[in-house]
């Protein structure tokens, strides 16, 4: 898309500047915003000029995002995440791409965040789940449910930060930007080994064939020139086929795919009988929940979970054992 206008000048800008959205990309990949976050953020820019008849934003200001944002919860009814995800494009475009900063946006009608508990699975629900799933889902599955790792976090997770020696696994750049250790659960270490060792077979194939760099975050590629063909550097759950990487054009193995997993989880659940909502993420509930079940501090499923307010955690304390509030029902008595 091009918002240009016809005769090759948009407010003082030659000709030759590059393309509106191009540009939001490279900011995007200065800045290190991750692929994810990055189509996300482009989408919501599209969305907002087309929205606008095509109308180039710096043409535009509050008003018509605050027209936008509005809409979006008025006459769409977008969920409160979803406005805010949309919001955080807009500011990003306008403070990132064009430096200028928006008077705070008073006008706009927010979607209303909704208090919702988190879906959890009992142990019993855990087993039925995991027994009609097979191979990489299923390890991923367990990954996330033993170790309480976010979806994203297990599929990006590094062959070098799997440590069996001390039994746990070293999350790095989560949510928030920080980094975590939590448990490796015994069961799952020699699934694990074996899982490193088809990987190790991936990569080899791959040097051989003259490919092997994997991607590396951060510059990190330009400051240890050798790391992307190390074995360390590899993803634990590498993607069957190489492909191209739409940031640079460059052929590599990238990480298992998402998607696979949440089809299997989908399909598991209907065969095993569950009536629940089940996701990649109410297994990292289930994670935190059970622990508490079992006497953990909340302290410590704080640091495993990788939370920064302990309140975040203090969610799962609603289904301690006997539902409610943990309390016993005096009918019960």
């Amino acid at each position: 898309m091009s918002c240009h206008s016809e005769n090759g000048d948009t407010h003082g800008i030659p000709a030759k500047a590059p393309r509106l959205l191009d540009e939001v990309r490279r900011v995007l990949r200065v800045k290190h915003y991750s692929l994810r976050t990055e189509q996300i953020y482009v989408g919501w820019i599209r969305r907002f000029i087309l929205a606008n008849g095509k109308r180039h934003p710096r043409d535009m200001g509050a008003a018509e995002l605050e027209a936008f944002l509005s809409r979006l919860a008025v006459r769409n009814q977008v969920a409160a995440n979803t406005q805010n995800q949309a919001l955080s494009a807009l500011l990003f475009l306008y403070r990132e791409v064009f430096g200028i900063e928006l008077p705070w946006l008073e006008g706009v009608t927010r979607a209303k965040r909704p208090t919702r508990v988190p879906t959890v699975l009992s142990h019993e629900e855990v087993t039925r789940l995991l027994a009609h799933m097979d191979g990489r889902p299923r390890l991923l599955a367990c990954l996330l449910y033993g170790a309480g790792l976010r979806l994203m976090e297990a599929l990006r997770l590094r062959v070098k930060d799997v440590d069996f020696d001390r039994g746990e696994i070293i999350v790095r750049d989560g949510k928030g930007g920080k980094d975590r250790r939590t448990m490796l659960p015994r069961a799952l270490a020699e699934p694990l080994r074996q899982e490193l060792e088809r990987s190790r077979q991936l990569h080899q194939a791959d040097l051989r064939e003259g490919f092997g760099a994997t991607w590396l975050p951060f510059a990190l590629a330009r400051k240890y020139p050798s790391a992307p063909r190390e074995f360390g550097w590899q993803y634990v759950f590498p993607a069957p086929r190489r492909a191209v990487d739409p940031r640079d054009g460059t052929e590599r193995r990238h990480h298992f795919d998402d998607g696979m997993l949440t089809r299997a989880l989908k399909k598991a659940c209907r065969d095993a009988g569950i009536a629940k909502p089940v996701s990649a993420h109410t297994l990292r509930h289930s994670f935190a929940t059970h622990l508490l079940e079992s006497g953990s501090d909340i302290r410590t499923v704080q640091e495993l979970l990788g939370h920064k307010d302990v309140s975040t955690t203090q969610i799962y304390t609603h289904v301690l054992n006997r539902g409610g509030h943990g309390v016993l029902s005096p009918l019960d008595r």
